[in-house]
Order: C-alpha cells, then sequence, then structure tokens
C-alpha cells in the first residue's frame, strides 16, 4: 500500500470516528483533505477532480461495511455506508463524506454543490428561515456567562488520567477544560498525548497551536513522526509570523494533497502576509470557481479586494457571502469591508460589531471596526477597539 492510499484509509476511519463523538468541524476537515488527495490516473476517471466530477453521480446504491478497519484504541464504531464496488465508486463515496460533513457544519448549499444534486436546497431555505427568525427577534450576541461544571469536570478528568482510563478524545476534553481555567502549561501535555495517540482530530491539534505563543514553546513539544504534524507545523509556523517556513511546508503538503483547497487557501492567507496581493487574489478567485459557496477564509479576499479598491468585486462578494450563510463572522466582515470602501462607515461598524458579537475573538474585525472609528470621528471607541 503506498502513501496515498494509507492516507485515504487513515482520513476515511477518522472522519467517521470523528463525526461519532460530533467533532463535526474537525470531520469537515478530514474530508477537505480526503477528497485532496492526487488519484491515481490509471485507476479512477479524470472526472474525478475535487468538485469537477462532471456528469457522474453520488447517487448509487450503498451497502454498510461492518469490518472498516478504524484507528486504534478498540472502539467499535457503525461505519458510513460504502459503495457496493468500483473504483469510481469509493471516490464518490469520499466525496459523499464531504458533503455529509458541510450538512453537519449547516453548510447546506456547499453539500449540495458537491452533490451536484437538490438534497441541500431544502435544508439551505430552512437555514435562511432560521436567519430571519433571529433579525425578527432582536440582535445577537453572547453572555459573559461562566460555566460552573468545569471545575467538577476537571476533577473528574484528573481522576480519569491517572487511573490511565481515558482515551484520546477524553484528553482533548481535558486540554480544552485546563485551558479554560488557565492551565495552559497542562493542557499543552494533555492536547500533546491527545495528537500523538489519535492524530486524525484537525481540532486537537489548533488548539494545541493556540498555546504555542513562541518558536520556543513549539520547538519543545515532543510530537510523534505523523503526516498530521506536518499540517500542524504549516499552521503554527504561520500564527507565530515565518511565512517561509509556513510555505515550505504547505508547498511540501500539496505534492500529495494537491487538490486540497484548505491548502490553496493556507499558502493565499502566507502570501497576503508576504504582501502578494495579485497572487492571493488569483488563489481566492480559483477557490470560488471550484467551491462557490465558500465562506471561511473569504474574509482576508475581501481584504485584497478593498486594498486594490475593486468595488464591482467585493460587492459581488458581499452579496454571494450573504446568500451562503449571513451570520459567520466572516461573511459580516466582507459586508463591513463592503461599506467602508462604499463610505458607509456607520453601516460597516453596525456588521464588524455584528462580527463580533458572533465571535468575539475575532481579531481582524476589532482592527477594521477601530478604523471605522476612527473615520467617523469617535476616538474613545477607536482606542477601545485597538
Amino acid at each position: 500500500m503506498d502513501s496515498k492510499d494509507l492516507c485515504r484509509n487513515e482520513l476515511r476511519a477518522s472522519i467517521r470516528q470523528l463525526r461519532d463523538r460530533c467533532l463535526y468541524s474537525a470531520a469537515k476537515w478530514a474530508s477537505e483533505q480526503l477528497v485532496g488527495i492526487e488519484q491515481d490516473p490509471a485507476k479512477f476517471t479524470p472526472s474525478h477532480t475535487i468538485f469537477q466530477r462532471g456528469s457522474s453521480s453520488i447517487r448509487c446504491r450503498f451497502r454498510t461495511n461492518e469490518a472498516l478497519s478504524t484507528p486504534s484504541d478498540g472502539v467499535s464504531y457503525v461505519s458510513t455506508p460504502v459503495p457496493e464496488d468500483g473504483n469510481d465508486d469509493v471516490v464518490e463515496s469520499d466525496f459523499y463524506l464531504l458533503a455529509k460533513s458541510y450538512f453537519d457544519c449547516k453548510e447546506y448549499r456547499r453539500a449540495a454543490h458537491v452533490l451536484r444534486d437538490q438534497t441541500g436546497q431544502k435544508a439551505a431555505g430552512e437555514r435562511r428561515k432560521e436567519e430571519e427568525i433571529i433579525e425578527l427577534e432582536g440582535p445577537l450576541g453572547k453572555s459573559n456567562a461562566v460555566n460552573r461544571e468545569l471545575s467538577s469536570l476537571e476533577s473528574e478528568l484528573s481522576t480519569l488520567r491517572r487511573k490511565n482510563s481515558i482515551d484520546p478524545f477524553g484528553l482533548y476534553l481535558y486540554g480544552l477544560v485546563l485551558k479554560q481555567n488557565g492551565n495552559d502549561s497542562y493542557a499543552r501535555l494533555m492536547l500533546q498525548e491527545s495528537v500523538n495517540r489519535y492524530p486524525w482530530n484537525w481540532n486537537a491539534w489548533l488548539e494545541l497551536q493556540s498555546l504555542c505563543s513562541t518558536l520556543d514553546v513549539l520547538n519543545s513539544l515532543n510530537l510523534g513522526n505523523h503526516w498530521m504534524k506536518d499540517f500542524f507545523l504549516a499552521y503554527a509556523y504561520h500564527e507565530l509570523r515565518m511565512p517561509q517556513e509556513s510555505l515550505e511546508k504547505y508547498e511540501h503538503l500539496r505534492k500529495m494533497f494537491c487538490f486540497s483547497n484548505y491548502i490553496q487557501a493556507q499558502i493565499a492567507k502566507v502570501r497576503y502576509i508576504l504582501r502578494e496581493f495579485d497572487q492571493v487574489e488569483v488563489i481566492f478567485e480559483e477557490l470560488l470557481r471550484s467551491d462557490p459557496h465558500r465562506v471561511e477564509d473569504m474574509d482576508m479576499y475581501s481584504n485584497v479586494l478593498y486594498s486594490k479598491e475593486s468595488c464591482a468585486a467585493l460587492s459581488f462578494l458581499a452579496h454571494r457571502v450573504s446568500l451562503n450563510d449571513k451570520y459567520r463572522p466572516e461573511s459580516c466582515c466582507i459586508i463591513g469591508n463592503y461599506y467602508s470602501l462604499k463610505g458607509q462607515h456607520e453601516k460597516s461598524i453596525v456588521y464588524f460589531r455584528r462580527a463580533l458579537m458572533l465571535n468575539r475573538n475575532y481579531l481582524s474585525a476589532w482592527t477594521l471596526m477601530g478604523h471605522e472609528y476612527v473615520e467617523v470621528k469617535n476616538t474613545p471607541a477607536a482606542i477601545d477597539a485597538y
């Protein structure tokens, strides 16, 4: 079995395990990497490149493969249905896993686009109805409530850890709790153990990266030699403002995951730091052609369009994300950028505030809102935002 087939088998198994534990964003990430691996042209029809499957239909008969292998730890799973036979059907099953992951994350239009049928359209309409209900009910926002269960949960997980009866997902949860309680060093240790024992949970890698504020801390980690480590290091280098090192890692990964939209988006973000705006624009345009209902990372594309004063393109992007998912922080930020470019700064502030209601840790929205307050001569509010 070559390295590509090994990666595929690991990702297929991990997607099901992650979804069983409701780690939908991690399952989505794994699904995107699965369809991003180049297929052997001798075995598969050329129509099976990412999101460009021509007239091939995902709607085929499925059977349940009860003997599907899963990563170690001795947990029994009910497997997702897989096609009865045929290499092309295996590829279709991979796209089914991707569509199901988008559906689980309530990205219904993306799911429908992958399936090339109408299965996601009704759900997209239901989502739009929910958005309208939210608009009628009043402003969005998060309370400052504290989770009073964290202390007891930490105690319970600590006991399980001492008894050595905690699995990698429990270690991930333990790391989250420790991080919430401010014990960063021990949280880092638990998350490190979690990804070493079960490397396919991208959420755990992201949490681990958030606790690596310096290169020294990153280098102090004792990580296993798994291909997921390269994804982690590429992302960590980017967050530590080491663009060349990050770009080198992503270019290496692209040799295996040559159709991965995630890697393309990450390369665009690295080139954004390098201020290579023309290349960034080309990459995002290609991403939207292959994944027209994409919202994630499009806020950075809107920043590029804003800096180039491309009002028509930014208007089109704002309209598109508003239709796809109005209440995503990225969507609000894109619409805010559009109104700012039009000189409607008060409206722009409204959307940046909405983005922050949805995610108060959305740093770029704080900065952009500060810029808008400067434009309307509200210096105290600008200082507070910055």
